[in-house]
């Protein structure tokens, strides 16, 4: 019998890119591993439910969405979540920090204090460094102060940052560009009382996510389909994002398209699902 499994989503760690799977199952997808799934035929995609419930209608969702949830549970996740500002009374401390992902791309935003930098990596972050620390409310005003005063978004979509991932500048440039807006962003008048300015300090995350050297993407997974297969070696992972050298180039895998559906091993070494060549429009439904 064919084993079947459902993917979770990716998450980094200290041992880098995993793969979850329902059961509690992990697969490492670094750099020069080996990725090829088949999407079981016949079937559909179900919601994944939200803040760890099971959708109660397993409801069908769109192949194209990032988020796989029904309207009803996307509401219901949006309604306990910092990253949509519906959240005000949590007491822990938060940190707010620029995010490099490359040349005029950076945002501000923030994250809980006790995640560290699981936050940056998540979204692709190439460069980062932190701003502040303090409670959440005085995170959000300097959040906003940064995008009033200084024009500095929260939001990138994720094909901006995937256009750019294989044509770099040099580590120097990119540390120069975060070190010009943080100097701006900690002299800013109106910075919050409460939350504690950090020193210039710059992380960079391009060996962890596997840029160097990484040649231009070909295309973009831009959704799964039943009975569709994808195979291909790892050559980079940052934030959800996979490129995989396939037999039609190299291919980006948004890992958040494999959630919601029964994924089965490949028997083929083959791409059969939709791909749009990179640079037409795609659907951006994710926050970040």
């Amino acid at each position: 019998m064919t084993q079947v499994w459902r993917c979770t989503g990716l998450r980094w760690g200290e041992d880098g890119p995993v793969l979850g799977w329902e059961g509690g199952r992990r697969s490492g997808v670094g750099r020069g591993k080996r990725v090829a799934f088949a999407v079981v035929g016949g079937g559909v995609r179900t919601c994944v439910g939200a803040r760890g419930h099971a959708c109660p209608v397993r409801a069908e969702v769109s192949g194209r969405s990032t988020g796989a949830r029904c309207e009803e549970c996307a509401r219901l996740d949006r309604a306990h979540s910092v990253a949509s500002d519906t959240v005000a009374d949590d007491p822990r401390p938060y940190r707010v920090y620029l995010a490099w992902f490359g040349p005029g791309l950076v945002k501000v935003g923030i994250t809980a204090a006790e995640r560290g930098s699981a936050r940056l990596l998540e979204q692709g972050a190439v460069s980062f460094s932190w701003l502040g620390r303090g409670p959440l409310m005085a995170a959000r005003r300097a959040e906003e102060l940064l995008r009033a005063a200084l024009r500095v978004p929260d939001r990138i979509p994720y094909a901006g940052k995937r256009v750019v991932r294989a044509a770099l500048p040099p580590a120097g440039e990119r540390v120069a560009e975060l070190a010009e807006l943080h100097a701006r962003a900690v002299a800013l008048d109106g910075w919050p009382e409460s939350l504690e300015r950090a020193p210039f300090r710059a992380v960079d995350h391009s060996a962890v996510f596997g840029l160097d050297g990484l040649p231009r993407a070909d295309g973009v997974v831009s959704e799964l389909v039943a009975g569709g297969v994808l195979s291909g070696e790892v050559l980079a992972a940052a934030g959800p994002d996979l490129h995989l050298l396939t037999g039609r180039g190299v291919l980006v895998l948004d890992t958040r398209l494999m959630t919601g559906w029964e994924l089965t091993a490949a028997t083929r070494d083959e791409v059969t699902v939709p791909v749009r060549k990179t640079g037409e429009a795609e659907v951006q439904d994710g926050l970040f």
